[in-house]
């Protein structure tokens, strides 16, 4: 049995993205919402998984290729054991091109994470 499951941060509106959650400042998570909140920086929270997926998110396009995000100072199969924990914590998407596979970041994904550490400003 395995733990891993995917989480879907953000959910498209016809106005803009919503988060998975309120904004830290607006009021307190409930407990769903704490938890895939916490899924989310829990896998950003390792130095490897962070440097993936900054190397996705700033690659041409906010998408790569694995064989260009791979040197990063492991072994590919560690590489591709961080790339997973990434996509079950909803931050990366793949796609395999061939013998390729290819990761990329929503740019709703992180217009979500933003809005979470966003500060409301007060009325």
């Amino acid at each position: 049995m395995s733990n891993s499951e995917v989480v879907e941060l953000p959910v498209l509106e016809a106005d803009g993205v919503a988060p998975c959650c309120p904004p830290l400042t607006e009021r307190p998570f409930s407990a769903e919402e704490a938890e895939v909140a916490a899924r989310m920086f829990k896998a950003l929270g390792d130095p490897v998984r962070l440097r993936l997926f900054s190397l996705v998110a700033s690659h041409e396009g906010g998408e790569a290729c694995v064989c260009d995000i791979s040197d990063v100072g492991v072994s590919q199969p560690t590489v591709s054991h961080h790339l997973k924990k990434l996509k079950d914590a909803g931050l990366l998407t793949s796609e395999r091109r061939g013998t390729w596979v290819y990761y990329r970041v929503e740019p709703a994904v992180l217009a979500a994470m933003g809005q979470v550490l966003a500060v409301r400003p007060s009325a």
